[in-house]
């Protein structure tokens, strides 16, 4: 078992007791003129979630498809478990559970799982159980028998998800799995998520849900046009990058002219920090109490309604912002 740390600049030395299932060296990866990934590092501890959060562009996917096996990169190393990534005895070690769903529409639920069983040399009677308790995992028993043309988006996610636990993979590489999910299926797949950890699976989850990466992981990788920019436990980055506080303003009546409001806002906001977004303005302040009524008085002053307000902690889309200078999600 390969056991290692990081040191200066990412040179590996012997360290007993931590136990890598994933080394990730100085890997790049470009198409045509675009530079996708460019030289990240890092490492993943066996048995934890590792998030990969940014927006999309960022180049996760590219970095997933290399850790999967399906790319090569231009340079640089990965290792599983001490093997290239590109050995093919690493093969049933990995799960990839793809951004958009390979599914085949006019095939049933179970007979997709039982199509891709038997891509891993599983029959039997055993392994249609299995399928059984993968879909019942993921909410889809009752459609098991239904053609996935009838699927929704999010179904057809979550069988995709399914379909990676088949093989009882060690390493499990999800992009996006809960994309374009209601809130309430959303939660219910972290919830598998975080069972698939308690049963030891090592985990690596590229999202551009701020709140998914909080909630989930153990470290987060950002990651910004192709680089990770920070790496720590979400409270780390946090502590580290964040605001000392936060404060929401929501908007019952919305600014006539939202870039102008901005702009009166940002000399009460730490560094400038300030968005607007879906009616909600969110300020990074240095002293809450102090700024809080100034903010009050301008906005009231220009005329814009105050639904209500609010002092929160900062989140890693305030992380974000800092150091990018962008949101996760525009708009």
């Amino acid at each position: 078992m390969l056991k290692v740390k990081y040191g200066v600049a990412g040179d590996p030395s012997i360290e007993m007791g931590v136990d890598v299932c994933l080394m990730v060296r100085d890997v790049s990866k470009r198409f045509g003129d675009r530079v996708a990934v460019d030289g990240v590092s890092f490492k993943v501890h066996r048995g934890e979630i590792y998030g990969l959060l940014g927006p999309n562009g960022a180049g996760k996917t590219t970095l997933l498809s290399m850790i999967a096996g399906i790319l090569e990169p231009d340079s640089g190393e990965i290792s599983i478990d001490g093997l290239n990534a590109l050995d093919p005895k690493t093969r049933g070690r990995v799960g990839y559970c793809p951004q958009e769903p390979i599914v085949y529409d006019n095939l049933t639920g179970l007979e997709n799982m039982m199509f891709y069983a038997g891509l891993h040399g599983l029959s039997g009677g055993h392994v249609k159980q299995r399928c059984r308790e993968l879909l019942d995992q993921m909410g889809l028993g009752e459609y098991a028998s239904r053609k996935v043309k009838t699927y929704s988006g999010g179904m057809k996610k979550r069988l995709s998800f399914a379909i990676t636990l088949i093989g009882e993979p060690e390493l499990l590489l999800l992009d996006e799995p809960t994309t374009g999910m209601d809130p309430r299926i959303r939660r219910s797949v972290w919830e598998s998520i975080l069972r698939l950890k308690e049963e030891g699976k090592t985990i690596i989850l590229a999202t551009h849900y701020m709140e998914e990466a909080d909630e989930l992981s153990d470290r987060v990788a950002i990651m910004d046009l192709g680089k990770v920019v920070a790496e720590g436990s979400p409270e780390d980055l946090k502590n580290r990058y964040g605001p000392k506080a936060v404060i929401d303003v929501e908007l019952s009546k919305p600014a006539t002219d939202p870039e102008a409001m901005i702009e009166e806002v940002k000399p009460y906001a730490s560094e400038g920090r300030v968005m607007c977004r879906n009616g909600e303005l969110r300020v990074h302040v240095d002293d809450p109490d102090i700024v809080a009524p100034k903010i009050v008085s301008e906005l009231v002053r220009m005329g814009v309604g105050l639904k209500t307000l609010k002092i929160t902690t900062p989140t890693l889309e305030d992380v974000f912002l800092r150091l990018t200078g962008r949101r996760l999600i525009e708009g």
